[in-house]
């Protein structure tokens, strides 16, 4: 028979408030739950993903992350846990998702915060690394020999690692799949002593300047970390405790119980009757009476004002009355005139012979040629449709 699911015994770990916690889900735990391949001696590498969330609800804790690259890759969760998580046992929910069958397993992790002994460490320095991404400086060897080689430059008592956070979370971009570029990652260090001098050669002013035109600064013990680690000293943030006041003031809580503000008295059940004749008048009435002002005084301007033609005829003088008058009847006797002509069209704008057979093309309108006047072109006197070859006379003739 197939199992759908199996549930792993549960597994309890005790990280400390305020340090770095890293639990890596192997994909090779999870394995043994699925069945192999169905050919024998075939090694298995199904894609197995993870899903993690807090006990009776949808996500995780605020302060715990997770990250899988691909399939066949393993989970981690990573995070930094607060001082009010101490002594709360955060149950998570691991659900492993087999790819290829569409099998799960699921088991579950019980986070026991334990109180530091000296938390939080005062001095705190957070470095950005541009050379790494999260899952590569989760690994327990890098985030040693990063640890190491900022012990070598800090020289502290005692030296942790407070959280590791993502440039994609801080609002980086995602960088560009060419030259194997990394997106970068945040790595922020505790310390019990105060910053060494090269940590403190990024606050001077020459550093400054040049952080703000883009350039590299100087910095003595880069070269400490230039064989593994490309840091970014210009994003790099030194905060020391000590020297922050708190700002913090108590909140006094009262009981909870809102002042007594007497008997509740709701509004009652019957409403009273309006009169509606004053909005009445507001809203309709008055327009109305303005618009009618307005129409009536229009009328007046363009009606009872009017001059007319009449009114005008007796203003002007009469010698520019006769004027207009004669001047009127020229041109209407002008116009009459032209009406009446009969111009026949000049030969020398007809056509003459036929576009296509080259035949002889009477002139049109020949009737109203005066037969008396004298065409424009002298034409050979011959039929109209025919056209006479000249005939060839003997030799011996001239």
């Amino acid at each position: 028979y197939t199992i759908l699911s199996k549930v792993h015994s549960d597994r309890n770990v005790y990280p400390s408030a305020g340090v770095l916690f890293v639990h890596v889900l192997e994909r090779e735990y999870f394995k043994g739950e699925f069945p192999p391949y169905p050919k024998p001696g075939e090694i298995s590498n199904d894609p197995i993903t993870f899903n993690t969330n807090l006990m009776g609800y949808p996500d995780r804790p605020g302060w715990l992350r997770y990250i899988q690259r691909t399939p066949y890759s393993d989970g981690v969760l990573y995070g930094s846990p607060t001082v009010e998580n101490v002594g709360k046992p955060t149950i998570i929910e691991i659900t492993a998702y087999n790819r290829r069958t569409f099998e799960t397993a699921r088991h579950n992790l019980i986070i026991n915060i334990m109180s530091a002994e000296d938390f939080p460490l005062p001095y705190q320095a957070e470095f950005f690394i541009r050379n790494m991404n999260v899952e590569e400086m989760l690994a327990s060897e890098v985030l040693g020999d990063f640890l190491g080689a900022v012990k070598n430059v800090w020289q502290p008592e005692r030296l942790n690692a407070i959280n590791i956070t993502s440039a994609l979370d801080r609002g980086g971009r995602v960088p560009l799949p060419i030259n194997d570029m990394k997106e970068g990652v945040y790595v922020m260090v505790g310390a019990d002593v105060p910053f060494s001098s090269c940590l403190r050669e990024v606050e001077n002013p020459q550093n400054q300047l040049r952080c703000s035109q883009e350039m590299e600064p100087v910095i003595t013990c880069d070269k400490k970390f230039r064989t593994q680690f490309h840091i970014d000293w210009c994003k790099i943030s030194l905060v020391d405790n000590t020297k922050q006041v708190s700002t913090f003031q108590e909140v006094v809580r009262g009981e909870g119980i809102l002042p007594d503000g007497g008997e509740y008295k709701p509004p009652s059940d019957t409403l009273k009757s309006r009169d509606y004749y004053s909005d009445f008048l507001i809203t309709l009435a008055v327009p109305s009476a303005i618009a009618l002002v307005l129409f009536l005084i229009l009328a007046y301007i363009m009606c009872c004002r009017r001059e007319g033609v009449e009114k005008r005829n007796m203003q002007t003088p009469d010698i520019q009355l006769v004027h207009h008058s004669a001047i009127q009847k020229s041109t209407k006797e002008l116009r009459d005139m032209s009406k009446n002509r009969e111009i026949a069209w000049p030969l020398s704008t007809l056509p003459v012979f036929h576009p296509v057979t080259g035949e002889i093309v009477p002139p049109l309108h020949t009737d109203s040629y005066d037969n008396t006047s004298m065409p424009l072109m002298q034409t050979q006197q011959n039929l109209p449709h025919q056209t006479q070859i000249p005939q060839q006379q003997s030799a011996g003739q001239y």
